[in-house]
């Protein structure tokens, strides 16, 4: 017997960040079947009542370390930049377990859904030794919450003894790297629209692997038509130890390797230039904006409108939940509003430009067309806020209030159709139990460096 669709208008918003769809949507087999315009009944076989809900489309985190959750407001790292951080929290991370990585990936996710994210990017790029089935992990924990994922299979290579940062217990051989992401891409990626599950491969940055996996990176990336990812330009420490090492910017020596070839996103493009701007645009690459990390971190302000202007794609990214140190989406959006206005002025950065990078920006980084908007025929993807908390009484724009009086929590989120945050909490996730075995977790990994 053939199942029956099922028609669900979410109907007659308080706002919505779409135009003409002042009486809502409908969401038919994981897709926006149309949008409502004011006034309109259109056929369907459920319905929800949305008058007390803001609804926009399901937020995009592009740049995120998972793992980090359990090393927030980290004695000895909080007061670095960094790469005086990193040294820091390295031997803690060495410490890591499979355990933890499920704990950390199931603990961030919930976070992330319960802010309105949708759609996670993770960069996991420690590796332990017995540690070899972290995304495998990460998969798990992405399909028991029902969030669209793109994982990267991070790495690193080059250890303190190589004159790398990391210790040698975090890196692996290049030849095992290489071999594993091949055998993620073949187990989980799904190259097609609407994929809930992708795969990409992300070095943790340039010099923290050799010049021969930079390159073998793109020949994996053309095989398998998948996306690359790196931290680039996040400091100008590490624009200067380029220039030292290779004889080049970070932007010149990736493109050496051909990175500027395939696609390819950056984390934090702080310190980029005025003429690589042009470089990113024509190579259709994106950059993932971090606001509270690079604040966090006295790293810089991302020159956002610059770069969007010459042609390149931004998005929002909550980065590691030690430099930040959460995993809130909608907060991401806010904050990355005060810090661009703190760089160009009131008038030149809106709450619409900060909700627009951290949803259809966010997937053009990740190219993604099929997410990141309310348009007919994309994606089901929605987060619908309730505006009866303290701070927003008095507000008059509703949309503007979300961002600019600071919701901080979902009551519904909608991933591919599916409802999987319900008055405010998540759908058949035991919520305490994971934060209980995490915070175990954390104690015990945060104690062990020293005993």
């Amino acid at each position: 017997m053939e199942s029956v669709m099922t028609r669900l208008w979410i109907a007659n918003p308080l706002a919505v960040f779409a135009e003409n769809a002042e009486g809502g949507i409908v969401i038919e087999d994981g897709r926006i079947k149309s949008l409502v315009q004011r006034g309109d009944r259109p056929p369907h076989d459920e319905i929800f009542d949305a008058s007390a809900h803001v609804v926009i489309p399901g937020l995009i985190n592009t740049h995120h370390h998972m793992y980090q959750t359990l090393t927030r407001a980290m004695t000895g790292a909080y007061s670095h930049e960094l790469f005086d951080w990193l040294k820091a929290l390295y031997p803690v991370w060495a410490g890591l377990t499979p355990e933890m990585v499920s704990a950390a990936s199931e603990l961030a996710m919930a976070e992330l859904l319960l802010s309105g994210c949708t759609t996670t990017t993770d960069h996991h790029y420690v590796f332990p030794s017995g540690h070899e089935d972290a995304i495998d992990r990460q998969v798990e924990a992405a399909t028991c919450l029902g969030i669209r994922v793109i994982l990267t299979r991070g790495c690193m290579s080059l250890s303190e003894d190589d004159g790398g940062l990391p210790p040698a217990s975090v890196c692996q051989s290049e030849e095992h790297i290489l071999n594993d992401c091949e055998r993620l891409i073949s187990a989980y990626h799904d190259p097609n629209p609407f994929a809930m599950t992708q795969i990409a491969f992300a070095p943790c940055s340039p010099f923290s692997v050799t010049t021969q996996l930079m390159r073998d990176a793109v020949t994996l990336a053309k095989r398998h038509r998948i996306l690359l990812h790196t931290h680039l330009a996040e400091t100008e420490d590490e624009n200067q130890f380029c220039l030292d090492t290779f004889g080049a910017r970070p932007l010149a020596y990736v493109g050496e390797c051909g990175w500027l070839d395939v696609p390819a996103w950056y984390a934090h493009g702080v310190h980029f230039a005025a003429d690589e701007w042009q470089l990113l645009a024509a190579a259709k690459a994106g950059v993932a904006s971090c606001s509270c990390s690079n604040m966090y971190l006295a790293s810089g302000i991302c020159p956002v409108c610059e770069m969007e202007n010459a042609g390149v794609a931004i998005g929002l990214g909550v980065d590691g939940s030690a430099s930040n140190d959460g995993s809130n989406m909608i907060q991401e959006v806010r904050q990355a509003m005060l810090l661009q206005r703190l760089r160009y002025g009131a008038a030149r950065v809106s709450w619409a430009d900060a909700l627009r990078w951290g949803t259809a920006g966010s997937a053009a980084v990740l190219h993604r067309p099929e997410l990141g908007r309310l348009a007919p025929n994309l994606a089901a993807d929605l987060a619908l806020f309730k505006l009866d908390e303290l701070q927003f009484s008095g507000a008059q724009d509703p949309l503007a209030a979300l961002i600019i009086c600071g919701a901080h929590r979902a009551d519904r989120v909608m991933v591919n159709g599916q409802w999987r945050v319900i008055d405010g909490d998540l759908v058949q996730f035991d919520l305490d139990r994971a934060r209980r075995t995490h915070q175990q977790l954390a104690r015990t990994l945060q104690t062990a460096i020293h005993s």
